[in-house]
């Protein structure tokens, strides 16, 4: 799925006018109307709305909904913020839609007194300002974002929470409303997917108001969403007379004295997600353990008990991931470093092998072209510098991906894909209880063993990190966020594959 800035955005409505055709109101009433359907499935008929409304069109996205809502036998009542002279057509249009059906629940604010007192017990619709915004709000309607943030109420926003800009950064300290739940249209907005803005939108939820397909086909975006549907394209079925020889031979090359789960978890992983054949290279402390808890693993034992200290021969394996639980002893410096210059294919670089180039940068041109990089945010500001906000890092996701042409997986919720060329892939699956020591062994597991059976390192990370996220969603439903652990996710990998397959 594309994301689309906020110029292509306002071009894709303009387009759908046009070429549909369609009227411009008609097609506010679509996006209403899709907002209403979904609060309809929420909500009992007693609850309560306040619908605040700016002047422009996503206040006349408000004033439709509450029409709606009106008319569905729903208790609605709309406050209207005069914050300018002017109002847009469309948002005229449908106040006097509303008015001409009961103008009595209709209130207009111009100062900071008439803000209505709320609470828990309501729920406040928030279409005070769009996607169009571009500058801090302040004045009366940052006062009244303020009162509703602080009143407790379930805040749902329409299209963006008002404050928060599409795809730039946003001013921590700005009046930004907090959303219980956005409800935004075709495509979520780039500062949906970063910690810091996507923080605003509480749970956001996809409306497809059927812009017009043609100009969202030809739209060009380094930008998009990777979904199911993107995933099952790129799982192809299994041949029937196929053997273990078809599909790869992975080494992963793990742990140290005290670190030997990482190298569990990663084995486990590997053998769940569809290689042929995988050996671990791991120090002599790891041999019983990898024995019993990986039976499906080969072994290959470094002559150093505690901690990896030589590279094996890797001729035949088809792929090669390093760096789970492996430490940063100078002897396993050396052992990377030897990895690193002599070894040509694609390699997956993980955990401690990230921590060491981060202290030999020089290293970092010798890394294998098409390489696959899974960088938490601490491992990334290491391996480049400490931006001043997530856009920041962004294009230094992109910058490193570039110079270095590889592919950088920066993990956290909605796991960023950046390929060579710039282009950026966000995950669409995932949650908080995978944000736990060890998750990240998990999907080093999963990466090395997609690349042995011969997938593309691009199509390897997409579809190992929805893969990774999906069996967290399972595992979260088994278990809860609080209770799942890394080894669950595990388990759960059988759940996700059979899902991508049906």
């Amino acid at each position: 799925m594309k994301i689309l800035s906020n110029a292509q955005a306002r071009q894709a409505d303009i387009y759908t006018i046009q070429h549909e055709p369609i009227s411009s109101i008609d097609l506010m009433e679509r996006a209403a109307g899709s907002c209403c359907r979904w609060i309809e499935s929420k909500f009992e008929k007693d609850q309560k709305f306040k619908i605040f409304c700016g002047q422009g069109n996503n206040g006349g996205d408000g004033l439709a909904i509450a029409r709606m809502l009106l008319q569905s036998g729903f208790s609605v009542k709309v406050f209207i913020l005069k914050h300018g002279k002017n109002s847009s057509v469309d948002f005229l249009v449908n106040q006097e839609r509303l008015h001409s059906l009961d103008p009595a629940i209709i209130y207009e604010i111009s100062s900071a007194s008439e803000i209505p007192e709320m609470d828990e017990s309501d729920c406040v619709i928030d279409a005070l300002f769009g996607s169009g915004l571009n500058k801090p709000i302040s004045g009366i309607i940052a006062t009244c974002i303020r009162r509703i943030n602080d009143s407790g109420a379930y805040i749902l926003s329409v299209d963006i929470p008002s404050g928060l800009f599409a795809d730039q950064p946003s001013d921590s300290k700005a009046a930004i409303i907090q959303a219980s739940v956005t409800i935004t249209f075709q495509f979520p907005k780039l500062s949906f997917l970063f910690p810091s803005t996507g923080r605003y939108t509480g749970k956001w939820v996809l409306m497809d108001i059927r812009l017009h397909p043609q100009f969202l086909r030809e739209q060009e975006t380094k930008w998009n969403y990777f979904t199911m549907k993107d995933a099952k394209f790129l799982l192809p079925a299994r041949p029937k007379f196929s053997h273990k020889g078809n599909f790869g031979h992975a080494m992963i090359i793990s742990g140290s004295k005290g670190k030997m789960g990482a190298a569990v978890l990663a084995s486990k992983a590997c053998a769940r997600s569809g290689c042929g054949l995988l050996t671990m290279h791991v120090p002599g402390c790891g041999q019983v353990i990898l024995q019993t808890t990986s039976p499906e693993a080969m072994l290959l034992i470094d002559e150093n008990e505690n901690l990896v200290s030589s590279l094996p021969d890797y001729s035949n394996y088809t792929s090669v991931a390093i760096g789970p639980g492996i430490g940063t002893n100078a002897l396993t410096w050396e052992t990377l470093r030897h990895l690193l210059y002599t070894y040509r294919k694609p390699i997956v670089l993980d955990a401690d092998a990230l921590n060491l180039l981060a202290q030999h940068p020089d290293w970092l041109e010798y890394i294998p072209e098409n390489s696959i990089l899974t960088p938490h945010i601490k491992e990334f500001a290491r391996l480049t510098k400490e931006p001043k906000d997530d856009f920041e890092r962004f294009e230094l996701q992109i910058q490193f991906a570039k110079k270095y042409k590889v592919i950088v997986v920066l993990k956290g919720a909605h796991t960023c894909i950046v390929d060579q060329d710039g282009n950026a892939w966000f995950n669409s699956t995932g949650n908080p209880g995978m944000a736990k020591g060890g998750s990240g062994d998990v999907l080093s597991g999963i990466l090395v063993s997609l690349l042995a059976q011969g997938y593309p390192s691009l199509e390897a990370a997409q579809l190992g990190v929805f893969i990774h996220g999906l069996a967290g969603d399972e595992a979260a439903g088994i278990k809860t966020e609080i209770s799942m652990l890394p080894s669950d996710l595990i388990k759960c990998l059988p759940l996700a594959f059979r899902k991508l397959k049906t």
